[in-house]
């Protein structure tokens, strides 16, 4: 009996899925965790385990797609592992759709051996699939983005651009600066649409001088410009105005899902990362990330983009391209500059060399020459791979290679700390309530057992219990001095003695202290 090469690609799918979540788990187990995994997993707790008005955490947590790829595993697998097993199924499907795409161009199972060998080697590809983050949906959808906009290049058909819109859609829900890759399609729309007209002259810049000086030329270029602009780029702004207006509707602030630490993670993970890290160099040393050099670092990263763009030398329109995300990353280093580039906006580079490789590699007269190329640049792939995520400014970055390197936690990512008072909360009596602000404590309240004993600000009567604890709680959890985010939550030292100075009759003892968190009991 023969199987067909569907069946094979299924079985590798399926082998990948199990080699990333076996590695997962291991990681997670010697005690690798991140923000965002986290983060996703208390918000899940609240809309399955809380109680009280949860609409808002469940329609406004952002970005929400991957938010929303954690329920299925919250519901049906373990609640800590849900964004490890949705990254290692999610990655897994990533090199199912490459892999489809390869094999329905050419048959040369050396391309196909070729992905198979980064999908299980590349640290980068094994970041995405074992951390947790949601880098993989990411990747998938600014993959068919690409994919779908080449192969629009090829038939000219509209229908490809609707795809590519829908696949931006969602790409803009999974990380909502890739809302500025819109920015840089105006341009490359114009160039599109100058070489869908039928010319005889294959020079762009000679098409354009004849669509100007003909008038039905120069309708038919205006008319195919507009009509482009309308379904690459109406779907996404509608989409995210609808999403504007939801916030504003639900939170009283059209931003609430990017600028609030309850809706979205990375609003204090950014900020913190910044601070320490520009915090601890000296003002003599120049910052890794110098805005021109930004581009030169992706190119050091993914010297398999290089061979990709020799391939559409002669496309210019395609050529620009696959120049957007270089101005992505360049636009997003001056728009963000109290931010440093996380590693996924490098990756999004080995993908589309992936996919530009798969495009053109079956027109390649001289074959041999290909795939020496490939075996030098796939070494240096991995090799440069491992070098960013161990010289990444981000401590969870870093902290993940070494795991999985050493087999052992290096800890920078501070949550030790959090796991202690976790445990310390799960000894409490079961009838006790805990005042807490899971805009900074969201990290230990994943570690909770039952989060129905605790006070958060999701619920009505947080703000009454900030007021009058005693009325409400028997605890209050208080960020320490120390503690790095301690600005950002009314529950710190200062709270304590504005509490007390309105409330002279309050009597708190300290039940817990550690570096980050003292634990208050109120004495009745």
């Amino acid at each position: 009996m023969r199987f067909s090469k569907s069946f094979f690609l299924l079985l590798i799918t399926l082998f990948l899925a199990i080699y990333y979540l076996v590695c997962g788990v291991y990681l997670n187990k010697l005690g690798y965790t991140n923000a965002e995994s986290l983060f996703y997993i208390e918000k899940a707790r609240i809309v399955f385990e809380g109680t009280g008005s949860r609409i808002k955490v469940m329609g406004l947590t952002s970005p929400i797609f991957p938010f929303y790829a954690t329920f299925i595993f919250f519901i049906a697998c373990s609640k800590m592992l849900a964004p490890v097993i949705a990254s290692a199924i999610g990655t897994a499907i990533l090199f199912n759709i490459m892999s489809g795409t390869l094999v329905k161009r050419f048959n040369d199972d050396f391309y196909l051996l070729i992905l198979l060998i980064i999908f299980m080697l590349h640290p980068g590809i094994l970041y995405v699939a074992c951390s947790g983050k949601s880098i993989y949906l990411v990747l998938i959808f600014f993959y068919l983005f690409f994919l779908n906009i080449l192969k629009f290049y090829k038939s000219n058909t509209t229908f490809h651009i609707s795809i590519a819109s829908i696949c931006l859609v969602v790409l803009v829900f999974c990380d909502y600066k890739f809302i500025w890759l819109t920015l840089f399609f105006i341009p490359l729309v114009l160039s599109i649409a100058i070489q869908s007209l039928n010319l005889s002259e294959k020079e762009s810049i000679f098409r354009l001088f004849l669509s100007f000086n003909s008038p039905s030329l120069r309708r038919k270029l205006i008319s195919k410009t507009f009509a482009l602009y309308i379904i690459i780029f109406i779907l996404p702004i509608a989409s995210v105005i609808v999403f504007k207006l939801l916030n504003l509707t639900h939170a009283n602030d059209l931003n609430y899902f990017l600028e609030s630490p309850y809706a979205t993670w990375n609003v204090l993970s950014e900020r913190v990362n910044f601070d320490q890290i520009t915090s601890s160099r000296a003002s003599t040393i120049i910052p890794q990330e110098i805005s021109l050099l930004i581009s030169l670092k992706a190119l050091v990263f993914c010297p398999m983009i290089i061979l990709a763009i020799y391939l559409f030398r002669r496309s210019t329109y395609q050529i620009l391209t696959l120049l957007t995300p270089f101005a992505l990353i360049e636009f997003l280093h001056i728009k963000y500059d109290k931010v440093f580039l996380a590693y996924e906006y490098y990756l999004i580079f080995l993908v589309l060399a992936l996919l530009c490789i798969t495009f053109k590699a079956q027109l390649i007269h001289r074959q041999k020459t290909l795939k020496l190329a490939l075996i030098i640049l796939v070494p240096v792939q991995i090799f440069t791979g491992y070098l960013f995520l161990a010289k990444s400014n981000l401590p969870e970055e870093r902290n993940f290679i070494t795991t999985l390197l050493t087999r052992k936690s290096s800890g920078i990512d501070n949550q030790d700390s959090n796991r202690d008072i976790s445990y310390y909360l799960n000894g409490l009596p079961s009838n006790s309530n805990v005042l807490v602000d899971d805009a900074i404590a969201y990290p230990l309240i994943a570690y909770v057992d039952n989060i129905k004993q605790l006070t958060m600000p999701y619920q009505d009567e947080f703000s009454s219990a900030i007021e009058s604890p005693q009325k409400y709680d028997d605890y209050i959890l208080v960020a320490t001095a120390k503690n790095i985010v301690t600005g950002y939550t009314q529950l710190n030292n200062k709270y304590i003695a504005i509490i007390k100075q309105a409330n002279s009759a309050l009597n708190l003892r300290i039940v817990y202290q550690s570096d980050d968190w003292i634990l208050y009991h109120i004495e009745r």
